[in-house]
């Protein structure tokens, strides 16, 4: 089964940086893909946005989230742009994952605007031109947003985990990342190639 296939040393010694932002109902899915990179071998630098790190849901508290992502981490996260901004000067990551990625956040990146944790983090690791992979979580990643994506998709060094339509009866334009993907597509942007196909219907 994809996603089960590279649970071996493939990452061992690969420092990824972990980063996290709003999409309070993929948290449980990104969780499990942070325990899976680490048994995988690698080492995980996380990173919240200001929003992941600061507000409380049904999903949990903010404080439980950040505890959780610190405790599978083994170390603590990095949640304001001060700290994240030596990430590229401290050559802190190979490979940076924004699991699960908002479309606020994808806008960012799009329009070089560095104003949370995360943007800060990816800017500061693009530095020295290494891969970006996104996890896109979005209910308007077909409408608004997909001026967005599109124009990521063709920029240089940003990758994307393989999305699909989670409701496209109910939700027509939302697209959520295949989260159990994640492996795999982090693997193939370190040999610079894009997991296809990018998006699937459910």
């Amino acid at each position: 089964m994809k996603g089960e296939l590279l649970m071996t040393d493939d990452f061992t010694g690969k420092r990824i940086g972990f980063a996290m932002t709003a999409s309070f109902c993929s948290f449980e899915r990104c969780f499990k893909q942070a325990e899976n990179l680490l048994s995988a071998g690698a080492e995980l630098v996380p990173i919240m946005s200001e929003n992941a790190a600061g507000i409380s849901s049904r999903f949990g508290t903010a404080e439980e989230n950040k505890k959780r992502l610190a405790k599978i981490c083994g170390r603590e996260v990095i949640t304001d742009i001060a700290g994240a901004e030596p990430i590229g000067p401290k050559n802190m990551t190979d490979i940076m994952l924004v699991a699960p990625c908002t479309s606020n956040t994808a806008a960012k990146l799009n329009s070089g605007i560095t104003d949370t944790a995360v943007t800060m983090a990816v800017k500061s690791h693009l530095r020295s031109g290494k891969p970006v992979v996104l996890a896109i979580a979005s209910n308007d990643s077909l409408l608004a947003s997909a001026k967005n994506i599109g124009e990521l998709f063709n920029r240089k060094n940003y990758y994307f985990v393989p999305m699909l339509q989670d409701d496209i009866i109910k939700k027509p334009a939302s697209l959520v990342a295949q989260f159990e993907l994640i492996p795999e597509a982090v693997l193939a942007a370190f040999n610079g190639i894009q997991l296809r196909p990018i998006i699937v219907n459910a």
